[in-house]
């Protein structure tokens, strides 16, 4: 089997580095690419990767030549990506990527079909102000409720798959919407096909606003308009 990690960029000049070199040289068990999504990035990121990144083995970069969202640069990734499983990577340290390896490890045993981390299992995580640690318990609630789950955390960037579950949905919004639109398509369809669906604790280092986190209030409240969105949609199996 073979891993495409899938990582999406937007102005992480600072941490983007940092990050590739970490996933780059982790073994994860079986053979990887990375498939890059550099969506339009202003802050030197993308002339970073040109000079860096551009032609090294196992690597695939993608430009935006507009500024797209990340469900937008997921999309490009997907459309690259030619390995058996399918791992989102977002390009800062918030996350830490070894938390992955028995995530992968799960679906090349054959014991899952989709794996989410989350960040509120108890592993090591910063304190979130309250407003958005209840956001997005609220997101998740509701997720839960029209979709017959039990997630702790829909929002989380961890999502681990066999790339094969893509071809029975389609997937239409280019923001952080994403997350909400991947979950409940994806429940909705594994109650229908039996996908062993899993979720695991991870490590989350996460940042302020002012040390560059990008997702905020507008997109929770936009996040519960995809869920009514998709509150009745059914899978065309």
């Amino acid at each position: 089997m073979k891993l495409s990690l899938i990582i999406p960029v937007y102005n992480e000049r600072v941490f983007f580095p940092k990050l590739f070199d970490l996933v780059y040289a982790m073994d994860f068990g079986v053979p990887k690419e990375l498939v890059i999504v550099d969506d339009f990035s202003t802050d030197g990121t993308r002339q970073w990767i040109k000079e860096h990144i551009e032609g090294k083995e196992g690597v695939v970069v993608v430009y935006h030549e507009q500024n797209k969202g990340k469900g937008a640069a997921l999309h490009s990734g997907f459309q690259k990506a030619t390995g058996d499983i399918i791992a989102i990577q977002d390009a800062d340290l918030e996350l830490d990527p070894r938390d992955l390896i028995p995530m992968v490890q799960m679906i090349v045993e054959d014991k899952a079909d989709v794996v989410y981390g989350s960040r509120f299992y108890g592993k090591m995580h910063r304190v979130a102000p309250f407003h958005y640690h209840w956001g997005n318990k609220i997101i998740s609630f509701w997720v839960n409720f029209f979709c017959n789950t039990s997630f702790t955390d829909i929002e989380v960037c961890y999502k681990v798959f066999k790339k094969e579950i893509l071809k029975y949905f389609d997937l239409t919004l280019t923001d952080f919407g994403f997350e909400v639109e991947f979950t409940m398509k994806m429940a909705k369809t594994a109650m229908r096909k039996g996908w062993r669906v899993y979720e695991t604790a991870i490590h989350y280092y996460g940042r302020s606003f002012a040390e560059g986190k990008k997702i905020n209030w507008k997109d929770g409240i936009k996040a519960l308009g995809y869920i009514l969105k998709f509150a009745f949609w059914k899978p065309k199996l």
